[in-house]
């Protein structure tokens, strides 16, 4: 019994403001317990996954 498919809502821009608004009070957080100097290092080493993630995404495609 196949069910023709149906479109589905984007959630795309609900997602990413949830990764924002999880990554803000991460970073409050971290800048509460321990300082300004620990949140640029996390930002720091987020920046570096994420670029990682970019090359090795590109060179997939």
């Amino acid at each position: 019994m196949s069910r023709p498919v149906q479109p589905v809502q984007d959630y795309t821009t609900t997602c990413l403001i949830m990764a924002f608004v999880n990554l803000l009070w991460v970073f409050v957080l971290v800048f509460l317990l321990w300082g300004l100097p620990a949140v640029m290092v996390l930002a720091v080493i987020l920046n570096a996954g994420i670029d990682r993630l970019r090359s090795h995404l590109d060179r997939r495609a």
